[in-house]
């Protein structure tokens, strides 16, 4: 599985990447069984971000996203 980061503005397509990203930040999480709580700590960010995450509700910082791919063990993509 890939985290496919793209610039993210905040005009509708922005909101659509956040969600497309959370979707497949969330698919990674359930293959592997972890919980939010366990995604978020190994991240070093709190549950309530990662779950906004997961919603489409933020747009990550790049380390965020590095930190992210590192602990679900898949590839981020910049594009």
């Amino acid at each position: 599985m890939m985290l496919e980061y793209k610039y993210m503005n905040s005009d509708s397509n922005g909101n659509k990447n956040s969600k497309d990203l959370g979707e497949r930040v969330k698919t990674a999480r359930e293959k592997l069984g972890m919980t939010q709580a366990d995604v978020a700590k190994k991240s070093k960010m709190t549950v309530n971000y990662y779950a906004m995450i997961e919603r489409g509700e933020v747009n990550p910082s790049f380390n965020k996203l590095q930190s992210l791919a590192k602990t679900l063990g898949i590839k981020l993509e910049i594009s």
